[in-house]
């Protein structure tokens, strides 16, 4: 175990030559990022978690009841042994095979145990103002994120010269706002792991979830390897469209279908900006061609084409 451990932390891979990790261990002159500061995010993302329950019940739902948006769920199929025996163990999308079979089987025609499939599948499927709740809290979430990190950055010389990300690296201090900046950013996505597994699970659960977990991956080890000014920034980057995606899907679910348009648009605009122009054309591209033979190497693993 201790050489697989040894593998995987080779100072080759993470840090510039002639650089090892004791090199990044906290003095009384200047304090680093450790691995075992990401420890806090575990208990602060219960504590997210339990907020956004809160939030959910308190502010959004009561929110969602204001603009006449209905908790009423989809039909309710009626209880049949056999079929949710099939349903939950066998099939949800039986073929004509299947159908046949248990339409001898229960003496009923074919369209009705379709129908009664269609039903159960919808059951699953979360209602409007449970949605509109899960909006409106990554919404808040999203927004009050963003407008830390910009009230952050813009008092930070990387924001404006990204050559700053570089300068003395690794040997950059950990200052509070950076620290509190990582650690939020890395226990909402872990709160979001564990909400993936209490919600009502949706088709694209399997890419969420890989989603969210390369995602603490990245924040982990950028900070870490003490990448943590150009995380900033990419932190940032992709935080500026997410409010925007969330708007959207609040002002659909209260069918509100001109802002619901207004804002797509807007958010469709923000994510190509960002994410497909300023993240690779200025901040990945101008950094590793700053950096250089050695850091660039190292802020490779960094770049995120999510």
């Amino acid at each position: 175990m201790a050489g697989i451990l040894a593998w995987f932390w080779n100072e080759r891979f993470w840090l510039p030559h002639n650089v090892t990790w004791a090199d990044l261990k906290n003095t009384e002159e200047a304090t680093f990022p450790q691995a075992e500061d990401l420890y806090l995010a575990f208990p602060l993302a219960f504590c997210i978690f339990m907020v956004r329950l809160l939030f959910e019940r308190f502010i959004a739902k009561p929110c969602a009841i204001a603009l006449n948006i209905q908790a009423n769920g989809p039909q309710i199929a009626q209880p049949n042994a056999i079929l949710e025996k099939v349903f939950t163990a066998i099939t949800k999308h039986p073929d004509e095979k299947r159908l046949e079979g248990l339409s001898k089987q229960l003496d009923w025609d074919v369209r009705s145990i379709q129908r009664w499939f269609r039903q159960r599948r919808n059951q699953e499927k979360p209602s409007t103002l449970t949605r509109f709740c899960e909006s409106m809290w990554r919404f808040s979430f999203y927004l009050y994120v963003f407008t830390y990190g910009v009230r952050f950055l813009k008092k930070t010389p990387w924001l404006w010269n990204t050559r700053h990300c570089w300068y003395n690296y690794p040997y950059q201090p950990l200052t509070t706002d950076l620290h509190y900046y990582y650690i939020l950013e890395l226990s909402f996505y872990w709160s979001l792991m564990f909400s993936q597994f209490t919600d009502i699970k949706r088709k694209d659960f399997g890419i969420m979830f890989l989603h969210h977990l390369v995602s603490i991956f990245l924040i982990t080890f950028s900070y870490v390897n003490n990448m943590a000014r150009v995380g900033t920034l990419v932190l940032c980057l992709h935080d500026s469209a997410d409010a925007l995606l969330e708007a959207a899907k609040m002002a659909n679910y209260a069918k509100f279908q001109k802002i619901c348009d207004l804002l797509f648009v807007m958010f469709a605009m923000v994510f190509i900006t960002t994410r497909l122009g300023i993240f690779p054309l200025w901040l990945a591209r101008e950094g590793c061609g700053y950096v250089g033979s050695e850091a660039a190497e190292s802020c490779l693993p960094f770049l995120d084409p999510v």
